[in-house]
């Protein structure tokens, strides 16, 4: 059987996946589950891996998925139903609507801001989904609130959900997470910086918005980029979104509060928020309680604390599902997940929840998310028959014969297209990950440089996602305006693409890499 044939029926799943999703309309759980079954059946009898093998690599993906990936997610969003559940969310819109009576200065706290943070801690659309709604509540135009949450939300999905998609690539490629990390800030340093003044100039219907606000914009946007670039430098995917979010939420508030804003009639808004609400300390840091126990505990279990880092990841089991492939670490304690469901469980009981209140969230979210799992299980498994069978090698292969040294110029297009197929940056990695590396080996690339091309572009990719937009669209209530969001977003997501394999070929001809 010749390459060119191999190469089609190696890409026959995710086709098969991208008309099912698309084409189809198929529910994301079912499309993964029939592009597992396709996947085994072409492994079995195209390369002939044993029956047996399919078995084991497949429930090598189904572990992986299952610790740390999906209970990472779960505890995540445990968290947030959690604040839901005792109205602690409500306090925190309140604070952020106090800051300032700008449309664009609070934009930039609640959707830069705010919604980073919430990409960090929970991913999984709260990041276009609430700071969207509360921009409709102090009286911003819905249509135009969520295309700006969309843009924003676009690169820091790699490092959402407490560096999931960043994490799984580690897990699918093997390389090291901190040097995947570190590449990802860097790959993304361009877009990063002109997305909060794109913003600007979105919600401001024009490029008048920046009249006045430039500085102010700026300080935004470096003190969330910079810090994010040092932590995924030297500490990796966890707590990048997290910690620059937070500075950048902090400088927003000190800088609107003590530094001469921009005072235009144009883009005042009635009300600094629907219900007026001032907050002592303690009612605050009840409010923030378990976001503020997730970001103690992430950094005390960090490599930067070693002697609390080291006997924790001790606690662990190897595993080694494969015949030939490296054993899977299963570390109990020090791993986000679990941090998560602690801090959360924390910061429930300081906000006056009942353990059996709690229990009874964990529970529904586990539940409202079984397809979810379901879907992450199926993709990771799909990935893991791919790459032991030979099926990644033969699509790898293929690639290189066509576009040689210049695959980087596509590489981030490739995660954009899984991206807007899956609307998850871990299903994407999943995917395309290894791909990206093996290609990289083939040409003499830098493989963890393709892998973050490819978590680049499973951001841009969500831009556009169906799911995403459906999420944003119900956020704000609107129905029926999909196409006119799309059409508002897929401008900037081409400009991204373009901009991102210029990047991803051009840096490491330059040195930068």
């Amino acid at each position: 059987m010749n390459d060119f044939l191999l190469f089609i029926l190696a890409l026959a799943p995710i086709l098969c996946l991208i008309v099912a999703l698309t084409g189809l309309k198929m529910p994301g759980h079912l499309a993964c589950l029939g592009a597992l079954v396709i996947t085994a059946v072409l492994a079995g009898s195209v390369w002939k891996m044993t029956p047996a093998n399919i078995g084991l690599a497949s429930l090598e993906g189904i572990c992986n998925a299952l610790w740390p990936i999906i209970i990472v997610i779960l505890a995540a969003l445990f968290t947030y139903n959690l604040t839901l559940e005792t109205k602690a969310m409500d306090s925190i819109k309140a604070m952020l609507a106090s800051v300032s009576t700008d449309k664009r200065i609070l934009m930039l706290l609640i959707a830069f801001g705010f919604g980073n943070f919430m990409e960090g801690m929970a991913g999984f659309g709260t990041a276009v989904a609430i700071p969207a709604g509360i921009l409709v509540g102090l009286g911003f135009d819905p249509l135009l609130s969520v295309v700006t949450c969309l843009i924003i939300n676009s690169t820091p999905t790699a490092f959402g959900s407490v560096g999931v998609p960043t994490n799984t690539m580690h897990a699918i490629t093997g390389l090291d997470t901190v040097k995947i990390s570190s590449d990802v800030a860097l790959i993304q340093s361009v877009v990063q910086f002109i997305i909060p003044f794109i913003a600007v100039v979105v919600i401001g219907k024009g490029f008048k918005a920046l009249k006045g606000l430039v500085l102010f914009t700026l300080i935004a946007d470096l003190a969330y980029i910079v810090p994010q670039y040092v932590v995924a430098q030297f500490i990796g995917p966890d707590l990048a979104n997290i910690i620059g979010a937070i500075i950048c939420m902090v400088v927003i508030i000190l800088y609107a509060m003590f530094a001469k804003t921009p005072d235009n009639p144009d883009f005042k808004v009635a009300s600094s928020g629907e219900k007026k609400q001032t907050l002592t300390i303690v009612q605050a840091f009840k409010a923030w309680s378990p976001f503020i126990f997730i970001f103690v505990f992430l950094l005390l279990t960090s490599k930067l604390v070693p002697f609390i880092n080291k006997p924790l990841l001790k606690i662990a089991s190897q595993v080694k599902f494969y015949p030939t492939g490296k054993p899977l670490t299963f570390c109990w304690v020090n791993t986000p997940g679990v941090l998560i469901l602690l801090a959360g469980f924390i910061g429930g009981a300081i906000q006056g929840a009942s353990f059996k209140t709690m229990l009874g969230i964990l529970g529904k979210t586990v539940k409202s998310n079984v397809k979810t799992i379901i879907t992450i299980c199926s993709v990771l498994a799909v990935a893991k028959i791919m790459g032991y069978s030979g099926m990644t090698s033969s699509i790898s292969k293929e690639l290189v014969s066509v576009t040689g040294k210049y695959f980087p110029l596509i590489s981030p297009l490739i995660g954009t297209i899984g991206g807007f197929v899956t609307g998850s940056g871990t299903s994407t990695t999943a995917l395309f990950g290894k791909v990206q590396t093996e290609t990289a080996t083939a040409i003499g690339a830098n493989s963890a440089w393709l892998a973050a091309g490819n978590l680049m572009g499973a951001g841009l990719g969500k831009m556009i996602c169906p799911q995403s937009i459906a999420i944003g669209s119900a956020a704000v209530g609107l129905s029926g305006v999909e196409s006119k969001i799309m059409g508002k977003v897929v401008v900037w997501t081409i400009l991204f693409v373009l901009l991102a394999g210029i990047i991803c070929y051009t840096f490491p001809l330059i040195g930068l890499v």
